[in-house]
């Protein structure tokens, strides 16, 4: 059983603070669901460039959508997983497997045999928060 994943401040404050592309899996234009609020954030107030990734494939916030991370064009930042906990695993191997520079699973995401995949590939990796509580803390 490997370590329980802690979030390394520096990580963070590097993945809040250097521009990139986040594909945010789980984003759709249901104003009852939180992703929607956090990717307007991203974009708006840290200057991210944000991809839609949805079943649905869903174009969001005036960005084109793509149904899987593998299907999207060129590199891929950040992975912001807006799944449920049992779901996010599938995810983090896709984000392994299209070569994204890090993971970050919202609050409540929590997977840690993923969270040591990610790691093990070489992925920076953020579990179990939001890039809107993170931020002011900076």
């Amino acid at each position: 059983m490997s370590a329980k994943h802690v979030n390394d401040p520096d990580v963070i404050r590097r993945l809040l603070t250097t521009p990139a592309r986040w594909a945010v899996v789980g984003l759709t234009n249901n104003p009852r669901r939180v992703a929607p609020a956090i990717a307007r954030y991203l974009k708006s107030e840290l200057n991210m460039q944000i991809v839609p990734v949805s079943l649905r494939a869903e174009n969001v916030l005036g960005e084109e959508g793509y149904e899987r991370l593998e299907h999207i064009p060129g590199e891929i930042d950040v992975v912001n997983c807006f799944v449920n906990s049992r779901k996010v695993g599938d995810i983090v191997d896709q984000a392994i497997e299209v070569g994204a520079r890090a993971v970050w699973m919202q609050l409540g995401v929590i997977d840690q045999a993923a969270a040591q995949r990610a790691k093990d590939a070489g992925l920076d990796v953020v579990m179990d928060t939001c890039p809107k509580i993170e931020y002011p803390l900076l």
